[in-house]
């Protein structure tokens, strides 16, 4: 019962980087490791054959109980989710909660609904999307919604967030000797009347038919989950009361969630084949409500839709809220749907014009770091809140330029504000946190007959786009385009920098997106291209993401000899030196990223041009230091690592440091690549405003890095260095005001003009991610960052590189 999100996969976790950041609720007191058995909240039944084959109910539920004597408050707690044989790259899958569980009472959390069954679930008292399998599968209670980590019994059982958790079947994860078996997709796993917790899941649950009870008492066929809309059995062609502007509301949340309606009027205006399958409806009676959205989405599951557009149809299915993930906003939609065609080739009505009139230009509101969705829209003030008003509905806009460049999943952005921001290239700079971009959405096509466009920044959808407005946890607000504007080529071209003079040290920072010796000879000539034409052959490059010589393999593998030396001669057939390298290989899966593929920063560096001063004892584990001597500073290992048994790189890569020497004079570099923004609350997201926790993280290891460079001006003042890499963090971010703290760095960035002050393009926000910075000493320099990537649908990687040519013999002397 998987659900795609969109047109696209579910992306791996270490892929994503967010314009925003993962939320953690403020928990007061947190609950004992659920080694210590619960005497109040339990998960009291599980069961993930809900809508499969052979089985009655139509979707999976988790049923929590109350042992306890007083009420046991769900507020920032969790139910979550891991498969029963988790892989390295299998995610716990979060539901939220609210609300409380009475004594002695239950809690009904719905998951993910099948196409099979026959009888819905009580009204659930809350809801989530988590397909679960039938028949093997760990369930935890937690207080927070921040997704768990724990892949083990052992890890799990150390985790002092879990309330409670059951595995199931043949679960790896779970509690006491064994998992609690028998569940099937006919049969619940379940704790006794008494809700008796023993720590031992064999022991305290048993299989038996599913028997979900939620918070009034209700069971299935009890409550209003089985109702009908208050049509009673009226002629299936004649319009039942329920209108979508009804379901749809005042706020993000549908008043009729969780129960079923019968024969909602409306046309049909969009037909998705792929992906999510289902249809959008609309109703073209609107009422007088700005804040309700006529629109809704009908999620026909596995099934392809039988209706095409211009249809008239009378819709009944239950409405409930999807959570494309567990920190987004949901898509309001009617599932388990029935159908009857009253008529086709209707006109459709008309489409809402989205534009810098139309778009408010406050982003979105904000709740103190909590949910807003239970605020009454205000699509006049904010701009999120117009998009949610429209939520289902057609749109349409017009010539509108191209923000961020086409994807593999037939995706790009477009902005429908052109003065908002505008970068020197065509894009949308994110500037600030309190002032993020109003007119970006994304565009996606419906036709799955015609070649998605692929379009770079700067390009234009001439003439009009229309479609339904869809939201997904990939960038949030999107038109599902069923006329799709012409693309325009605005002939945006790779830049190439100028070469370092005679008497200039050209040093360069460039993330090669997880280049290993494995990967197609095109990328990597591409890649080398980059370096040898467009970079100029820098006299040192610093690399970020380089990875182990067999990649994604996780067999121990840490040397990337192959990778460098694949890499090196392509530069060299490009036309660049003939470059050498130093690097520290990490312990194995211990730096992050992609698992076992191993990534570190690399020093490439022109023998012909400047020397690598070489001094043993530098390693993975072994931090390097500052001795200071009359003929000035001077590193204990070169190449050597930042103190790399601080907590600040916990799964992160550990910053490379090496001494150079060009024209006699000594430079130190040190490459960085900090961790990522993977986990942070997305800025579209329900939790506004948005958590960025991964900082916390950053600014650590930017302290440790300033540190460092302090030992070094200690030792001389006028020591030349220069901190390069991928610091995943704005110019204006506390990492990088941690990193420049004392005045002992300044950020290259911040010397351009603000319309270039980008590294990167994320959801048509083009922004800095990239950094060079430079020691007090460095006085005389160029600096560029040359724009080959980012911009572009066909890109080598997706950061731009730059780089700094510094006038050694100008700049500032002890």
């Amino acid at each position: 019962m998987s659900r795609p999100v969109g047109n696209r996969p579910r992306r791996a976790a270490y892929a994503l980087i967010a314009v925003g950041v993962a939320s953690a609720f403020a928990i007061t007191s947190l609950p004992a490791a659920y080694a210590t058995p619960s005497a109040t909240a339990v998960i009291s039944e599980v069961y993930g054959g809900g809508g499969n084959s052979g089985a009655t109910l139509t979707r999976d539920f988790v049923e929590l109980g109350n042992a306890g004597s007083a009420a046991y408050d769900l507020a920032g707690y969790s139910v979550q989710y891991l498969p029963g044989a988790p892989s390295a790259s299998s995610l716990w899958q979060v539901t939220a909660l609210n609300g409380s569980v009475a004594p002695g009472g239950r809690f009904l959390v719905a998951e993910a609904a099948g196409t099979g069954g026959s009888t819905t679930l009580p009204t659930a008292d809350a809801t989530g999307s988590v397909a679960m399998s039938a028949t093997s599968g760990t369930v935890a209670l937690v207080s927070g919604t921040t997704a768990l980590t724990c892949k083990t019994a052992a890890d799990c059982a150390a985790d002092s967030r879990i309330v409670d958790l059951v595995g199931y079947g043949s679960a790896l994860v779970r509690e006491g000797s064994g998992p609690a078996t028998g569940a099937s997709n006919s049969a619940a796993v379940a704790r006794g009347a008494t809700l008796g917790d023993t720590d031992d899941n064999a022991a305290d649950l048993s299989a038996g038919t599913p028997a979900p009870v939620n918070s009034a008492g209700q069971s299935p066929g009890s409550g209003d989950d089985g109702g009908d809309g208050g049509d009673g059995g009226g002629d299936p062609t004649t319009p039942g009361t329920v209108r979508v502007h009804d379901i749809q509301g005042t706020t993000r949340l549908s008043p009729l969630a969780g129960q079923t309606v019968s024969r909602v009027p409306g046309i049909v205006t969009g037909v998705r084949t792929s992906g999510s399958k289902g249809y959008w409806i609309q109703d073209p009676a609107a009422d007088a409500d700005s804040r309700t959205s006529e629109g809704v989405f009908v999620y026909t599951g596995s099934a392809t839709p039988t209706v095409g557009v211009g249809d008239s149809v009378l819709v009944s299915g239950k409405v409930s809220e999807y959570y494309p993930s567990s920190t987004s906003q949901s898509v309001t939609e009617l599932a388990a749907p029935t159908a009857t065609v009253l008529s086709s080739g209707n006109a459709l009505p008309a489409a809402v014009a989205v534009d810098a009139t139309s778009v408010p230009g406050a982003y979105i509101p904000t709740a103190g770091g909590g949910s807003i969705e239970s605020l009454a829209l205000e699509p006049g003030v904010y701009a999120q809140d117009f998009y949610e008003s429209t939520e289902g509905m057609r749109v349409t806009f017009s010539d509108a330029r191209v923000v961020g460049a086409s994807d593999a999943y037939g995706e790009l952005w477009v902005t429908v504000k052109p003065d908002e921001n505008a970068t020197t290239r065509g894009g949308t700079l994110y500037s600030s946190y309190d002032q993020p971009n109003t007119g970006r959405l994304e565009v996606m096509s419906l036709d799955t007959t015609a070649p998605f466009p692929s379009a770079d920044v700067g390009d234009e959808l001439s003439g009009t786009t229309t479609g339904p407005l869809d939201y997904s946890t990939y960038g949030g607000y999107n038109v599902q385009a069923t006329q799709l504007g012409a693309l325009v080529d605005n002939g945006l071209k790779p830049e190439v920098t100028r070469r370092q003079k005679g008497d200039e040290l050209a040093v360069a920072t460039y993330n090669v997106e997880n280049l290993d010796a494995l990967d197609a000879q095109e990328k990597i000539d591409r890649l080398a291209h980059g370096v040898a034409v467009n970079l100029n052959s820098p006299d040192v490059v610093a690399l970020e993401e380089i990875q182990d010589d067999n990649g994604a393999a996780n067999d121990g593998t840490v040397t990337s000899e192959a990778t460098l030396k694949r890499f090196t001669d392509a530069i060299r057939a490009a036309g660049g030196p003939r470059y050498q390298w130093r690097y520290i290989a990490p312990t194995d899966n211990q730096d992050g990223g992609e698992p076992g593929g191993n990534i570190r920063q690399v020093f490439l560096f022109n023998p012909k041009r400047v020397s690598f001063t070489d001094r043993a004892g530098g390693d993975a584990v072994t931090a390097t230091g500052v001795v200071k001597t009359r003929k000035g500073p001077k590193l204990t290992a070169s190449p050597g690592r930042i103190d790399p048994a601080s907590d600040a790189w916990d799964n992160s890569r550990k910053p490379l440091v090496g001494e150079f020497v060009f024209h006699g004079e000594t430079v130190f570099v040190i490459a960085n690549h900090f961790t990522s923004k993977g986990g942070d609350q997305p800025l579209h997201g329900r939790y506004q405003p948005p958590s960025r926790s991964s900082e916390t993280q950053r600014q650590a290891q930017a302290a440790e890095v300033n540190t460092f460079v302090k030992s070094l001006l200690a030792a001389d003042r006028n020591a030349k260095t220069v901190v390069l890499g991928d610091l995943n963090d704005y110019e204006f971010s506390g990492t990088v005001t941690t990193l420049t703290a004392d005045k002992v760095l300044k950020p290259l960035i911040t010397t351009l003009p603000a319309t270039e002050r980008y590294t990167y393009v994320y959801d048509g926000n083009s922004q800095a991610l990239d950094h060079i910075l430079t020691s007090p000493a460095v006085t005389h320099y160029d600096y560029d960052v040359v724009h080959i990537n980012a911009e572009f649908a066909d890109q080598a990687s997706d950061h731009d590189p730059q780089v700094v040519r510094i006038d050694v013999s100008r700049c500032r002397r002890g």
